[in-house]
């Protein structure tokens, strides 16, 4: 009995010289690897014949074939499209995955009597004509905004069939009314007019606006003729109005008719490809897109085979094809694509244009990779810190308290919040401590837990898993209390953390938990604490100047509370005050204060 080795250099041996696709199976029948060849058994037999010289990932492919077919073809262009279909039927492992996660938009033409013209993202019905997809919703609504001001098409979806008309099955709506519609529904407009329309409406979707234009500006001139004055400004306002959306269009040039520009930037794992599609001199779609890499492909490879991608979901046959890299050896010379590097010129500027909106893309999907990344690592963090707190959910709304004072002045605590992992600033609070009088920093963790949670109650806001007190037992004993007056203790678990030693207390237990000092979630713990720390101390200094400069202006005799008010609110310092011209005070607080406030700073 052969082996799977002996019948592949068999099935090998007997492919043919000619075009084609081939396709590699595994042991379980999935296809793992589709590919193109000029000629099909010295591009297969490479696979087997020199396996020496093979990188690392394909002598993988190569030891997990177990079977292959082929389909041979007439051109090698032909063996491209087949490639480029297969590979997205069956997503093989081993081939390039092409990023397309979004389903875009198109504009769809109907075709029955008094056609429709909408968007949709469903292409099933092959009876009517799409144009795009539009990956730029702008640009479609803009096109879709257009030909409501020019033409009078209608939106609804009646069956204007002429039996239907006839039997005067259907009525005129509230767009006839308003003159967005002629009424087709009761016979009103002819059949012939609202055609002629829509034959126009084509072809500015193919980018021949030259072809309504030169038909507004001959019915604006037959109006004139007419002393039709009225007439002819309507035909005008069309005209400008399809001028104006033309000329936001960026223009290329009139040399370059019909063409595609394609330019490939990549790094060790991913390919960023740029299309641009040019008709009649204007750029009429761009897009950017992300190949993966799974066999070390070169550049050219990822090309030839995103330009095989773009062309068939847009549906474009341009013959003339400009890149950034040379992809002349990719197909032959006698087959329907023309590729060309250009090196000076305007195909050199279009060239550039593509690179730099691949370059855009990706750094945009680097971007997307390092923050999706960092979401990951801050989960991962969340879970180690469930696991080592024994919580009974991951933590991913965590709130910190800490208290401030110096000698018992100004006393104050403050809340920091982390939302997956991170800060959320936004969510920050600070507390004037104001039942308790001197350092008691017990009797202030109390006060502020209870203040914080008795208004997220009050307000039917979500708990965090998690609170941190910045403290050992004392405060988190007093953190507790606050808890149970509020019935949420036992419902909200609460951790205290020691700075000495950097202890985890938890509440009735008086044995510490000691976390390694490299875990990420006792890193992650010490953030939070370090936070709210720094956000206490500054709101305590911010306090403490504030004070000593109301106790200054305080001194000054005719100076009451009101009139240090105004001054603070416009100065905010006492230097700010000292520096300001007199009748600069005085436009705050009237002259006569003004220069009591002037004589007592000085």
């Amino acid at each position: 009995m052969q082996s799977y080795k002996e019948e592949l250099m068999n099935a090998v041996k007997n492919l043919p010289m000619q075009p084609g696709v081939y396709k590699y199976f595994n042991d379980e029948g999935k296809i793992i690897y589709i590919g193109k060849a000029k000629k099909l058994r010295n591009r297969v037999s490479s696979y087997f014949l020199k396996q020496a010289g093979l990188n690392r990932k394909t002598q993988r492919l190569v030891s997990e074939i177990r079977k292959l077919e082929f389909v041979v073809v007439d051109t090698e262009y032909d063996a491209l499209l087949l490639e480029n279909n297969l590979i997205k039927k069956n997503q093989p492992k081993y081939n390039i995955l092409l990023k397309d996660d979004k389903t875009y938009p198109y504009i769809c033409v109907t075709r029955e009597r008094f056609p429709r013209v909408f968007s949709t993202r469903n292409i099933q019905d092959k009876r009517h004509k799409y144009f795009g997809p539009y990956p730029n919703g702008r640009q479609m609504s803009a096109l879709l905004d257009l030909f409501k001001q020019l033409y009078k098409i209608r939106n609804c979806t009646f069956n204007l069939s002429q039996e239907n008309v006839a039997a005067g099955k259907y009525s005129v709506c509230l767009e006839f009314h308003i003159n967005n519609c002629l009424g087709p529904c009761e016979g009103k407009q002819k059949e012939e007019d609202y055609q002629q329309d829509i034959d126009q409406v084509l072809q500015i979707l193919k980018g021949n606006l030259s072809i309504p234009k030169d038909y507004f500006t001959q019915k604006m001139q037959e109006s004139v003729e007419q002393l039709a004055f009225e007439e002819a400004q309507k035909w005008k306002q069309k005209l400008d109005l399809l001028t104006n959306y033309q000329s936001k269009s960026l223009v290329v040039s009139p040399t370059f008719r019909d063409c595609e520009v394609y330019a490939i930037v990549s790094d060790e794992k991913f390919a960023y490809v740029n299309f641009i599609k040019i008709t009649n001199g204007g750029i009429m779609v761009t897009e950017s897109t992300q190949l993966t890499k799974k066999m070390d492909e070169s550049d050219e490879e990822l090309l030839i085979y995103a330009i095989m991608e773009f062309r068939n979901r847009y549906n474009t046959s341009s013959q003339k094809i400009y890149t950034n890299i040379d992809l002349s050896d990719q197909l032959d010379e006698d087959e329907r694509l023309e590729f060309t590097v250009p090196k000076i010129g305007d195909g050199k500027k279009l060239i550039q244009l593509s690179f730099k909106n691949a370059m855009y893309y990706k750094r945009e999907r680097e971007t997307s990779r390092g923050e999706i990344s960092d979401k990951k690592s801050n989960y991962q963090v969340l879970v180690q810190l469930k696991n080592e707190l024994q919580l009974s959910e991951i933590p991913v709304h965590i709130e910190c308290f800490d208290n401030s004072n110096i000698q018992g002045t100004n006393p104050v605590s403050a809340c920091v919040v982390f939302k997956d992992g991170k800060p959320s600033k936004k969510d920050y609070r600070h507390f004037h401590v104001k039942t308790v009088e001197g350092p008691d920093d017990f009797a202030s963790m109390e006060e502020a837990v209870y203040r914080r949670y008795r208004r997220l109650l009050d307000e039917k806001q979500k708990l965090p898993q998690l609170v941190i007190i910045d403290g050992g037992k004392g405060q988190l004993s007093s953190a507790v209390t606050a808890l149970e007056r509020l019935g949420l203790y036992g419902k909200l678990p609460v951790i205290g953390i020691a700075k000495k030693l950097e202890e985890i207390f938890f509440p009735e237990d008086p044995i510490p938990l000691h976390l390694s000092k490299k875990s990420r979630s006792l890193q992650l713990v010490q953030r939070l604490r370090d936070e709210a720390h720094r956000f206490g101390i500054t709101f305590h200094r911010n306090l403490r100047s504030k004070g000593s400069i109301q106790s200054k202006l305080e001194e000054i005799p005719g100076i009451g509370p009101n009139t240090i008010q105004k001054l603070l609110k416009q100065f905010k310092t006492i230097s700010n005050i000292k520096s300001a011209p007199i009748e600069e005070v005085a436009q705050v607080v009237g002259q006569s204060k003004a220069q009591k406030v002037k004589d007592g700073l000085a």
